[in-house]
């Protein structure tokens, strides 16, 4: 009868378990459309008034406008970081891959208006960066205010659910590309891996975002390509020579873009504005007087379109890919915002349609759309996306098989390098994810700290009460030492009363610096043979860090989410 009983009372607790996942599930779904809806509209927005308003208006304008319209939006751009911001970087990918390995990051809504300002600022001036940077930081920071919202009611099956489906929505919406923003947005925040246990929300997220866009922007290919590729050995082994050459030419395009993000942050401002706004402003000329047209301005479908008549020399294609490199970084280094995806991909174009002009191949149109795979895949590392997005961004499927052969030749002349510095190898653990997290994270700034004058008797009723086997030694502002309860046992206790801290404290256990992960923070306090560590900028005291902090940091981390 018991055991009966036990087996009823089994199946109706694991009744109710299904019941409630497949609730949340529902509500994940919906709240999946919901981001992916918000995030179409907010796309369609961005998109009309940076490209159909005041690009048009560049664009159409006299040369001499052209050449100072760039600059003009860099400095729009830097007062919005500067003033709407309060000093925050241009950067958007990057703050998605950031936020999503930080646990959601601080994609404050602040930070968001600044941003967005800054990319309509950069790319409506001409900037010749992608919008898909904008789009899918926007979608990300959509999803994430969501998710804050909605943790206060019940709690998500995922962390950042919501912040890769506004992410995926974004790429969706942009490119007219749902598939292509699904699988970016899983694949970007690591090198060697996917985030797939997220794949249904994003989904749907990227599938309703695209709906929506679709409806206000139209369904048509962002650029046709025309032509049916071959499929023969030859056509696959000068994929496979394409593959080569894009890995090698994307290392030296992220040397160039991680210098000139570098750049963005030193000197003055006005001089990095007033220098990338002259480089600008060259590229502009020199592009006229390649074509007598506009190639530099903008994303560059214009010249992607000049690049594939098959009459331009391979000379003519060099200087433009060259042009286009200068012109990207150095709006990159006058803290301009936009994405790089699309200027990979440009330059992967350029580089297939120069190949294939130099073997003389017969279906101009391949080894471009191969290119395009294959600079954008090892640019980002990302080969699935990178394909995906050839056959949805050209309307022709049958570009698959030697684009990928293509990228994943990239992508093993690429080796460990990346355009963003914020992707992870591959998924971890709990505690390997904690650890990878800044130690400020768990940084407690209102420890209890002693002073040097304090008796020891003094110093063990703080360990006592606190129940900790050490306690920092703080001077005002300055950090002195650190006692340590064991090194107690070896003072007599009648000399408890007449001995201080300073005499006790140990002052050869290293300080924590703010920008040390919490990985950095463990191993230091086991170096030493200690619990905590005070975090110091310079000789300024500025909390303490300790390691049982650290052991609950997924704790700590979801706590301030919430409170903020």
């Amino acid at each position: 009868m018991t055991w009966t009983r036990r087996a009823a009372e089994f199946r109706r607790n694991h009744r109710d378990r299904l019941r409630q996942l497949a609730h949340q599930t529902r509500q994940v779904l919906l709240l999946a459309g919901a981001t992916g809806a918000a995030t179409g509209l907010t796309v369609a927005i961005f998109d009309r008034l940076t490209a159909d308003v005041l690009l048009d208006a560049v664009v159409r304008a006299p040369l001499a406008v052209q050449v100072v319209a760039p600059l003009l939006g860099l400095v729009v751009a830097a007062a919005a970081l500067r003033t709407v911001g309060q000093g925050v970087s241009p950067a958007t990918s990057d703050e998605y891959i950031r936020a999503f390995h930080d646990d959601g990051g601080d994609l404050r809504p602040r930070q968001a208006i600044a941003r967005v300002i800054a990319s309509i600022a950069t790319l409506g001036s001409g900037g010749p960066m992608g919008y898909e940077g904008p789009s899918l930081y926007a979608g990300a920071s959509i999803g994430a205010a969501l998710e804050r919202r909605i943790s206060k009611v019940f709690n998500l099956a995922e962390p950042n659910v919501l912040l890769v489906c506004g992410a995926a929505a974004g790429v969706a919406a942009i490119f007219k590309a749902p598939v292509t923003g699904l699988v970016f947005a899983l694949e970007v925040p690591y090198q060697d891996d996917v985030a797939r246990h997220m794949l249904l929300p994003a989904a749907i997220s990227s599938a309703t975002s695209y709906l929506v866009f679709a409806a206000l922007a139209g369904t048509e290919p962002i650029l046709p390509v025309a032509g049916r590729p071959p499929f023969n050995f030859v056509d696959l082994g000068g994929a496979a020579v394409i593959g080569l050459v894009c890995g090698l030419l994307a290392r030296a395009f992220i040397v160039i873009i991680r210098e000139a993000k570098h750049l963005s942050s030193r000197g003055h401002p006005a001089l990095r504005i007033g220098i990338a706004g002259g480089v600008l402003g060259s590229t502009v000329l020199l592009g006229h007087i390649l074509s007598a047209q506009n190639l530099v301005l903008g994303p560059g479908y214009g010249a992607l379109t000049w690049a594939l008549n098959p009459n331009r020399a391979i000379v003519a294609l060099i200087v433009l890919g060259t042009l286009r490199v200068a012109g990207t970084a150095a709006v990159v280094g006058g803290g301009g915002a936009g994405g790089l995806f699309i200027p990979l991909v440009i330059q992967g174009a350029l580089v297939g349609r120069a190949v294939g002009g130099l073997f003389e191949a017969q279906t101009t149109s391949l080894f471009p759309v191969v290119g395009m795979a294959a600079f954008l895949g090892a640019g980002y590392r990302v080969p699935l996306a990178a394909v995906v997005f050839v056959a949805e961004f050209t309307g022709r499927p049958g570009f698959v098989v030697p684009g990928l052969i293509a990228a994943v030749v990239a992508q093993l002349v690429m080796g460990r390098a990346s355009i963003s510095a914020y992707q992870s190898p591959g998924r971890v653990g709990n505690l390997e994810q904690r650890l990878r997290l800044p130690v400020t994270t768990a940084l407690d700034l209102e420890a209890r700290v002693i002073a040097p004058t304090d008796t020891v008797d003094d110093v063990f009723s703080q360990l006592l009460q606190a129940r900790q086997q050490s306690v920092v030694v703080v001077a005002g502002d300055r950090y002195c030492g650190l006692v340590v309860a064991t090194d107690l046992a070896h003072l007599d206790r009648g000399e408890w009363a007449t001995t201080s801290a300073a005499d006790v404290m140990r002052c050869d256990v290293p300080t924590a610096q703010p920008s040390w992960t919490a990985s950095d923070a463990v191993r230091a306090m086991d170096d030493a043979g200690v619990d905590r560590l005070a975090v110091c900028d310079g000789d300024r005291y500025i909390g303490v860090v300790a390691a049982a902090d650290i052991v609950r940091l997924g704790e700590l981390v979801t706590d301030r989410r919430r409170r903020h």
